[in-house]
C-alpha cells in the first residue's frame, strides 16, 4: 500500500450537514460511508432507540477500524459530540497506521432549524421530528472541537479515569450488544 488509509469523522449537530459532506466525502475519496441514521432507519424506521444508537455506533467504528486494516478509506458518520470519542477514535486509527481528518460542521440554531424541517418535510423517511427543546439541549452538551483537533496538529488526550486505554473506553462507550 503506497498511502495510508483516512479515518474522515464527521463532527456537528443534526442538520448540519454531515452527511452532505460525508457523501462527497466517498465519492471523492473513495472511501465507505458508514451512516448511523441510515442504519437506524433500516432497523426500527421510526422508532430511534437509545439503547440501540450506542450499539449501532459500535458496530459501525467496528466496521471501520477493520476498513481502515485493509488499506481502505472510511468516513463514520455520526456527530461524534464529544472529546472523547474524537480522541478514542484518533487513537483507534493512529494505532492501525491510519490518518484521521475531522470535518466539522456548524451552523446558527435557526438554518439548524430551517433545514430540518425542510428535511422532515421533503425526506421524512430519512429523518426523524427534532424538538427545539431537543435541539438546544444537545447544542449545551455538544463539545465543539479544538483548532488542533481539526488540524491534527494536537496530541490524542490520555484516557479517562477509570479506563487504562482508549480501547477499554472504547468498548465501554460503544458497546458490542444490546
Amino acid at each position: 500500500m503506497s498511502t495510508r488509509p483516512t479515518l474522515f469523522l464527521t463532527v456537528g449537530l443534526p442538520g448540519t450537514g454531515k452527511t452532505t459532506e460525508a457523501r462527497r466525502i466517498e465519492v471523492e475519496q473513495d472511501a465507505l460511508r458508514l451512516t448511523k441514521d441510515e442504519w437506524v432507519k433500516a432497523l426500527y424506521g421510526q422508532a430511534n432507540p437509545r439503547s440501540a444508537s450506542d450499539v449501532i455506533e459500535g458496530r459501525l467504528v467496528a466496521i471501520a477500524l477493520r476498513t481502515l486494516e485493509l488499506g481502505v478509506n472510511v468516513v463514520l458518520d455520526f456527530g461524534l459530540w464529544g472529546r472523547d470519542e474524537r480522541s478514542a477514535l484518533r487513537q483507534a486509527a493512529a494505532d492501525r497506521g491510519a490518518r484521521v481528518e475531522l470535518r466539522y460542521s456548524a451552523l446558527t440554531a435557526e438554518v439548524q432549524r430551517r433545514r430540518l424541517d425542510q428535511r422532515q418535510a421533503e425526506e421524512p423517511h430519512t429523518t426523524w421530528h427534532m424538538s427545539d427543546e431537543e435541539l438546544a439541549r444537545w447544542a449545551a452538551v455538544f463539545q465543539v472541537p479544538t483548532p488542533g483537533e481539526l488540524d491534527g496538529t494536537e496530541p490524542v488526550d490520555h484516557p479517562p479515569a477509570g479506563c487504562a486505554t482508549w480501547d477499554e473506553w472504547r468498548r465501554r462507550r460503544w458497546p458490542a450488544s444490546v
